[in-house]
Parts: C-alpha cells; sequence; structure tokens
C-alpha cells in the first residue's frame, strides 16, 4: 500500500472495514452495534455467580454447557445506572480478541434489536469530545433511520489488564 493510500484509509477510518452487519441493542434507552462477527450467542439471563476481588461492572462468571465464562454488564461499564433485569435483558457471548487468542465473555444489555446490515457510507467518525473522554471503544455512529447507532468495537470495551483479571476470575 502506498503512503498516500495509507493516509486516505487512515482518514476515512477504514469505511470499507466497518461496513457490515451489526447486532443492535438497547442499554438506556441508547442503540448499540457490535459486529456480528464476534457474536457467538444470546441468552437469557441466568444464574450469575459472583466473583469476589473483581470491579463493579464485573457481574461475575456463567456456566454455558460447561465452559465458564465471564460475565459484564455493560450499563456498569460504561457508568450509566444500574436497572433491575427484566424479561428482555439478556446475555450477548461475544468473542473478543485479547492476549494473541479469543476469549468468550458475556455481556449483560438491556434488550437486543435486531441484526442490521450498515454501509460504510452510513458510519461517520467518532466526535471529538476532548481529550479527556475515552472513546477509542466506539468504532464510529451509524446513522440509521433518522437516528444514530452507537458501533462498539467490543475488543476494545475491556482493556488488556481488565482481559486478564477477567480470565484469571473465569
Amino acid at each position: 500500500m502506498e503512503a498516500s493510500e495509507k493516509t486516505v484509509m487512515e482518514q476515512t477510518g477504514g469505511v470499507k472495514e466497518r461496513e457490515g452487519k451489526y447486532l443492535t441493542f438497547t442499554l438506556a434507552g441508547e442503540e448499540y452495534g457490535i459486529g456480528i462477527l464476534k457474536v457467538r450467542e444470546i441468552i437469557g439471563m441466568m444464574v450469575i455467580t459472583a466473583v469476589p476481588q473483581t470491579p463493579g461492572y464485573v457481574k461475575g462468571v456463567i456456566n454455558l454447557r460447561g465452559k465458564v465464562i465471564p460475565v459484564v454488564d455493560l450499563r456498569l461499564k460504561f457508568g450509566m445506572e444500574p436497572m433491575e433485569y427484566t424479561e428482555r435483558t439478556c446475555i450477548i457471548v461475544v468473542e473478543i480478541a485479547g492476549a494473541g487468542k479469543k476469549i468468550p465473555m458475556g455481556i449483560v444489555v438491556d434488550s437486543v434489536s435486531e441484526v442490521l446490515n450498515i454501509r460504510g457510507g452510513d458510519i461517520e467518525d467518532t466526535p471529538n469530545f476532548g481529550s479527556r473522554l475515552q472513546t477509542e471503544y466506539i468504532l464510529g455512529m451509524a446513522k440509521t433511520g433518522g437516528g444514530v447507532k452507537i458501533l462498539l468495537d467490543i475488543d476494545k470495551v475491556l482493556n488488556s489488564e481488565e482481559l486478564a483479571a477477567l480470565g484469571k476470575a473465569a
């Protein structure tokens, strides 16, 4: 790739790379999306075993068909008000890249909406909110049907230190 092509890719944020199917879900009335290739399955709420000495947003671990998987409440991770779980609350099991391997993890969301095919041209870069706000986990903003969905880079929602701690917990 030539230097000029690389600069264009950096400026456009790799528009084609972000294009594709996204599983959309709600958190505190806002719509979010995760690339469908990161999603392994969607399950209803189940018994979560608390693990001592973990951050508040880590709800604990679940036993999913004999595999122990850490579970994170995205509301708490993002600093939102906690909410009582309802019949629509569910766990999205995702596979995140960390420490050279894929790590299964459950994320608790208010409700799952739908799978959307989002064109690269409908995805804008994350607005600059100033240097104090960390937004590297936001892949972009998708314009859909008069609204905006926040597309998450689930690999970056948890940093490597948090992933290592979760790996030990599980």
